[in-house]
């Protein structure tokens, strides 16, 4: 256990936790106080901090995500679960502003190519988005919805073309959870550099 905090970097007193809450799978035990860890024990300590630190997952979702590695799951069932649990749906709403959202949003998403589950976080989060937009009376925004989905399937196609060379679930969930939650905030940076260079060429400079 001392050589595998060494290599991933990863306390002891952590490692073991990991191990008492089904997280981290044990090793192959060759003593009564002895087991033996392998590169498959770092790749799993690599993905459970990025869960937990970049992806702000509990110790329980992340066991979710290590039961289905674990359980040999495929590859993609195991990347939504990580997925999904990344996503906060954004409360309540009243029955006719779901309809008017999901309808929308499935406008959207035909255009684009996309499968549309009324139940799934994703949607929930997007249908709370879309409703409070409205009620705020900012709609316009939502004016060219078409536009933001194909940015965003463009930005998907990206994201998961980075995933190609990767071997092991460990690593592409990694990745994925990682690639998430930065890339967005890259992508918002991004985003706001651009309005900054929009604004200048529609309104001017705003020094003298």
């Amino acid at each position: 256990m001392a050589e595998l905090s060494e290599e991933s970097g990863v306390a002891i007193p952590t490692i073991r936790y990991y191990l008492r809450e089904g997280l981290l799978p044990p090793g192959e035990h060759t003593s009564p106080n002895q087991a033996r860890y392998s590169g498959t024990h770092v790749r799993r300590l690599k993905l459970i901090r990025a869960l937990l630190d970049v992806g702000g997952l509990s110790v329980a979702e992340v066991r979710h995500v290590a039961q289905a590695l674990d359980s040999q799951a495929p590859t993609l069932d195991v990347l939504d679960l990580a997925h999904t649990n990344l996503i906060t749906p954004k409360g309540e709403v009243d029955e006719e502003s779901r309809t008017w959202a999901l309808t929308m949003l499935q406008q959207a998403a035909k255009q684009v190519g996309w499968v549309v589950e009324p139940d799934d976080k994703s949607t929930e989060t997007i249908i709370g988005l879309l409703c409070t937009l409205r009620a705020i009376g900012h709609g316009s925004l939502l004016d060219d919805l078409d536009g933001y989905a194909d940015l965003a399937a463009q930005a998907a196609r990206l994201d998961l073309a980075t995933l190609r060379n990767l071997t092991t679930p460990e690593s592409i969930v990694e990745s994925a959870v990682v690639g998430t939650v930065l890339g967005d905030a890259l992508f918002s940076a991004l985003r706001k550099l651009g309005q900054q260079n929009e604004s200048k060429r529609l309104y001017g400079s705003s020094h003298a």
